[in-house]
Formats: C-alpha cells, structure tokens, sequence
C-alpha cells in the first residue's frame, strides 16, 4: 500500500522564492510614487464635496423661488379667469337681452307687413 498524503515528499511543490531586496525595493518605489500622486489631489476631493453642496443648496434654493413663482402664476390666472366668467356671463345675459329684442322687432315688423295678429312662434300679437 501507498504511503499517506501526509507521510509523502513534496517533490512536486517548489517552495516560493525568498523575496529580494530589489523586489522589496520596486514595491517601496511604487507605494511612495502612488501615495505621493494621491496626496497631491486629495484636496480636488475636497473641493469637489464642497462645490456639490453649494449646487445642492443653490438648487434647493430655486425650487422654492419657482414654486412660489408658480403659485402667484396659477393664483392670478385662477383670478383672471373669474373676472373673464363674469364678463362673459354679463355680455351672455346682454347678448340674450339684444337678441330678444330683435326678434320682438322682427314680430312687429311682420305684423305691419302681412297684417297678421300670429307670428313664428306661435304667440299671438295683438
């Protein structure tokens, strides 16, 4: 019978290479130049939260300025809107009033012209 797993030679496995001081010193190089880049741009992030906030603020700011300006919009047309309707309706009532008045003329104006007592209508003139 075979030995066990444990008990074997590790024959295949090659043991990791000891790190170099040139490794160490190329990753040192990397670290330092991209901590450096990063630290000179880390007041952009800064900048950018503040500037983000003023455009929040702003904004906020003119949607409260523009909802009220809709309101007194919407409120002053609903106004116009009234005095149009009761103009309209008095110039309705008058337009009813004239337009009674012609057709009495026009009944009259038949009377004198066909010498009858009835007219369109039905009623009876005297």
């Amino acid at each position: 019978m075979s030995e066990p797993m444990m008990w074997k030679k590790e024959n295949l496995v090659s043991t990791p290479a000891t790190p170099s001081m040139a490794s160490y010193t190329d990753a040192m190089n990397k670290f330092t130049q991209a901590a450096t880049a990063f630290m000179d741009h880390v007041h952009l992030l800064t900048e950018a939260r503040d500037a983000y906030q003023m455009a929040i603020t702003a904004s906020a700011s003119l949607r409260s300025s523009l909802d009220a300006g809709d309101r007194a919009l919407r409120s002053l047309m609903t106004q116009m809107e009234q005095v149009v309707n009761v103009h309209m309706g008095e110039a309705i009532l008058d337009g009813k009033k004239s337009e009674a008045l012609k057709v009495e003329a026009l009944k009259v104006e038949a009377i004198r012209t066909n010498g009858e007592s009835t007219v369109p209508g039905g009623k009876f003139l005297p």
